[in-house]
């Protein structure tokens, strides 16, 4: 039986890792939202710990989905769903336009860190085998 080769890991892009870590701060945001929902009794200790942990693994699901169109869209849905919890507790208004405002922020500066990236890659010229042998 031959070894197999190593796995080559898959260079990740910048608004990739800046949405996924994004998303992953608002998983947070969400354990301690639905712990504060708890402890404000608005909510039942079932429906805090359902509700909480059913966000937290789309947020979890979103993160690893980013790297698709589909899934930053996913991501865009999930800002919106997050200013929606202020229906529960009215403070996250404002802390979920917040997010909204970080995860524009990265989508956006990602895009264009990317854009840079591309051109430098694409200015420099590519060097043969032969010469590198040489």
């Amino acid at each position: 039986m031959s070894p197999r080769a190593p796995r080559v890991k898959r260079e990740r892009s910048a608004s990739e890792s800046l949405l996924s870590i994004t998303l992953g701060l608002e998983g947070f945001l969400i354990f301690f939202a639905a712990l504060s929902a708890y402890g404000l009794d608005v909510v039942t200790p079932l429906q805090a710990l359902v509700g909480g942990v059913g966000f937290i693994l789309l947020l979890a699901i979103a993160g690893r989905a980013v790297r698709y169109p589909a899934g930053r869209i996913f991501g865009w849905v999930l800002q919106f769903a997050i200013i929606a919890i202020g229906i529960v507790l009215p403070l996250m208004y404002f802390i979920g336009a917040g997010f909204l405002a970080l995860y524009a922020f990265c989508f956006v500066k990602g895009r264009s860190l990317d854009a840079a990236k591309a051109a430098h890659l694409a200015s420099q010229e590519p060097t043969s085998s032969k010469e590198n042998n040489a």
